[in-house]
């Protein structure tokens, strides 16, 4: 929209290589985790697992989202290149996190009934390998979530798997003094009730682009009566704003101006209000001179 149409690198390329540390120290902890629950009887370690089997893959889009953002298409026919491939990642999140959350709360519910041995030595082990691989993890990304909210979005998921750590970690303490085996169950229900919201939450953002409905937060209202209000400009129509992908909103409008004014001033006071006070980093401006009839010929 503004200066040459160059390819600019994002913010996450800076990060980058810490990111991809974190990646491969989650994506290997949770077979690690997996097999100790399978192995252990725990379904607290178990559902932990797939909390982190959903972060390593949230942590994967976030990588894949990076390379994109830094890689033109090769293919000439994807005028957008692969920006939507990280939407198309965080909806298949959303549904892995809701059928995980799903077989947690339906095995935790069996399991209060009649609770299984679980085998707390091996738990806490694991549990504890876990929580300094989260630690290690939630450190590399610490700066990176500053700058990128791309990567915002995995020091959160790594967060928050922190949590889950932790609670596994309680879990086998608690069984370990007390023998009170119903804990493992209860903090695995625990963790799935706190996927779900999690899981509803990035699905509907996922939806919500996929649909190309407008930003949130921005009102099309007043986008127009303020381009509107530039001097020359006498009608705008046709606008239309949508989410091409993480932190990268689109827009295209259609402005009519009067006679004998200089559509070159138009395009540059129009970028400013577009870019300056509604935050669109990429948009498409049609100048029409007064009078013009075209647009009312067209179908949509």
């Amino acid at each position: 929209m503004s200066g040459p149409h160059t390819h600019v690198p994002s913010a996450g390329r800076r990060h980058l290589r810490p990111l991809t540390i974190a990646f491969a120290l989650v994506l290997t902890f949770l077979v690690v985790e997996a097999v100790a629950g399978v192995l252990s009887g725990s379904l607290s370690l178990i559902s932990d697992a797939g909390h982190m089997a959903t972060d390593a893959l949230g942590l994967g889009m976030a990588l894949a989202a990076i390379v994109a953002a830094n890689k033109r298409s090769s293919d000439s026919g994807r005028t957008y290149g692969f920006y939507r491939m990280e939407i198309l990642a965080a909806l298949a999140n959303a549904v892995l996190l809701f059928a995980v959350a799903g077989y947690v709360l339906y095995e935790a519910i069996d399991r209060f009934r009649e609770p299984p041995d679980v085998l707390t030595t091996p738990m806490l082990v694991v549990a504890v390998a876990g929580l300094v691989v989260n630690i290690v993890a939630w450190q590399l990304l610490r700066d990176g979530a500053e700058e990128s909210i791309n990567v915002q979005g995995a020091y959160l998921e790594v967060l928050a798997d922190l949590i889950g750590s932790v609670g596994v970690l309680v879990a086998a303490v608690v069984m370990i003094l007390s023998g009170w085996t119903y804990v493992d169950p209860l903090v695995a229900a625990l963790i799935g009730l706190f996927i779900l919201p999690r899981a509803w939450r990035l699905g509907r953002q996922a939806i919500r682009i996929l649909t190309q409905a407008a930003p949130p937060g921005m009102d099309l209202d007043v986008l127009g009566a303020d381009l509107l209000a530039i001097e020359g400009v006498i009608d705008v129509h046709d606008i239309h704003a949508w989410t091409l992908t993480s932190d990268m909103d689109v827009a295209t409008v259609h402005l009519m101006i009067s006679q004998g004014t200089d559509s070159h001033s138009i395009l540059d006071q129009a970028r400013d209000v577009i870019e300056q006070r509604h935050h669109i980093s990429h948009a498409t401006l049609q100048v029409e001179p007064e009078g013009h009839l075209g647009c009312s010929e067209l179908v949509w």
